[in-house]
């Protein structure tokens, strides 16, 4: 007879940090929406989650801003099962990949998953710009101030070589 499944109490939890952006059909509901849904996926629990942010697009600027957060999660997921899930919400909100750095109705992104060092054909972790953006490194060090980037450092180093990048909090830090 095989014992019973583990508990969520029991499972195994990693830490990780997932990066949410939307700049179209209601950029800010998209990421709200986005973030109960991290909440009640299975397998993860959103243990904290940033204000939000206002910032402008890089990379192909003939766009909207974009409202940008980060989530702090515990999940007993492997990368590759966590980044499954975020696709999978990512297509319930009808997200299309024109191009790259294109405008998109979501994106959620594993910004990093305890201090793992991930390359792969699809998942790469730490994410290889997240010191490079405003928009990541502000919600990142609200929801974990003393963070450590992998094989980078800490992510509070970083913060003056993003300055000249325009960001904004629009919305407090909401519970969870």
């Amino acid at each position: 007879m095989n014992p019973p499944p583990p508990s969520a109490s029991t499972a195994v939890t990693h830490i990780a940090h997932i990066g949410l952006g939307a700049n179209l059909a209601d950029p800010e509901s998209q990421v709200r929406a986005a973030l109960d849904e991290l909440a009640s996926t299975s397998g993860i629990v959103l243990e904290r989650r940033s204000s939000l942010y206002r910032t402008a697009p890089i990379g192909y600027d003939d766009q909207p801003d974009f409202i940008n957060a980060v989530a702090r999660v515990r999940t007993s997921l492997q990368p590759q099962a966590l980044l499954d899930a975020l696709l999978g919400i990512e297509q319930k909100h009808g997200r299309v990949r024109d191009f790259q750095n294109a405008p998109r109705t979501l994106d959620l992104d594993v910004l990093l998953y305890e201090d793992r060092l991930i390359s792969t054909d699809t998942l790469n972790v730490p994410h290889p710009r997240a010191h490079l953006r405003a928009f990541v490194l502000l919600p990142l060090l609200e929801v974990s101030p003393d963070v450590v980037i992998p094989g980078i450092g800490p992510a509070r180093d970083f913060l003056a070589q993003v300055q000249d990048q325009a960001i904004s909090r629009i919305a407090e830090q909401a519970a969870g």
